[in-house]
C-alpha cells in the first residue's frame, strides 16, 4: 500500500447553525496514524470531522475519503451486502463493484453478518446495523477514513472485538476517530487531541506508549485514562 497522506486545516472558520465552533483553527493529523478526537458532547467533534470530509460550507475534502457517520444510514431497500457496496453503486462503477464483493462479503464475515448478507437493514438490531456501516467504511479501501463514534451502539465484547478490527484493517492508513470514550482512544489511537471550549481550542498531542490496539487492562493505560477523564471534566 502507497503511504497514506497527511491532513491539514489551516485558519478555518467553522459555523454550525450560526454558531462558531472553531475560529482560526489550525491543525494536522499524521499521515498513516490514527488520530482520537475526544471532548464533551457539542463541543465541535463531528463539525471538525464533517469539515475535513468537505461536508459543510466552505470545506473541501483533500482527496478521496471514507466517512463513517454517527448514524449507520443504510437503505431500507437494499439488503445488508448491497449496502455495503453501496459506493460502487454510486459511482455507477459495475466492474469496481464486482472486483469488490469479495471484499465486501470478507468483511461482513468479520464483523459476524456472513450469514445475513441478502437480509434487509430493518431485520437487523441496532448493533448488527452498526456493524454493517463498519464493513462499508472498511469496504471501501480508503487512504483517508473519517469516523464518528463508529463503535458506540455495540456491547462491551463485540465493540473491543470490532476496535481490533479496526485497528488491523486501518494499519498505515490516515484515520481520524471521534470518540467519547477515553480507553477506546486510548486503545485506538497513535495520538490523541482534546477539544474543550467554544469555539473550541485543541489540546497538544498525547501519546500512549505501545502498539494499537493496545490492552485495555494495562496499568499505564488505565492511568492515562484517569488522566484524560480529568482533563475533559476541567474542560467543562
Amino acid at each position: 500500500m502507497t503511504s497514506s497522506p497527511a491532513l491539514s486545516v489551516r485558519s478555518a472558520h467553522i459555523v454550525l447553525d450560526g454558531h462558531v465552533v472553531a475560529e482560526n483553527l489550525s491543525l494536522d493529523f499524521p499521515g498513516g496514524r490514527t488520530t482520537c478526537l475526544l471532548g464533551r458532547s457539542g463541543v465541535g467533534k463531528t463539525s471538525l470531522l464533517r469539515h475535513l470530509a468537505g461536508l459543510l460550507p466552505g470545506s473541501r475534502a483533500t482527496g478521496p475519503v471514507a466517512y463513517m457517520a454517527q448514524r449507520d444510514l443504510l437503505l431500507p431497500w437494499l439488503s445488508v451486502l448491497e449496502n455495503v457496496l453501496l459506493g460502487y453503486r454510486l459511482r455507477r462503477d459495475a466492474a469496481a463493484r464486482r472486483t469488490a464483493e469479495p471484499r465486501a462479503r470478507a468483511l461482513l464475515a468479520e464483523v459476524g453478518l456472513a450469514d445475513r448478507l441478502h437480509d434487509l437493514p430493518q431485520t437487523l438490531s441496532g448493533g448488527m446495523r452498526q456493524r454493517a456501516a463498519l464493513a462499508r467504511t472498511l469496504c471501501e479501501d480508503r487512504q483517508i477514513v473519517l469516523m464518528d463514534e463508529p463503535f458506540g451502539h455495540l456491547d462491551a465484547v463485540t465493540r473491543l472485538d470490532l476496535q481490533d478490527l479496526a485497528a488491523r484493517l486501518l494499519q498505515n492508513r490516515t484515520v481520524v476517530m471521534v470518540t467519547h470514550d477515553p480507553l477506546e482512544a486510548l486503545r485506538l489511537g497513535h495520538e490523541i487531541r482534546v477539544l474543550s471550549g467554544r469555539p473550541f481550542a485543541v489540546g497538544p498531542v498525547i501519546a500512549p506508549p505501545g502498539a494499537v490496539p493496545r490492552d485495555p487492562g494495562d496499568a499505564a493505560l488505565l492511568a492515562l485514562q484517569a488522566r484524560l477523564i480529568g482533563e475533559l471534566r476541567s474542560g467543562a
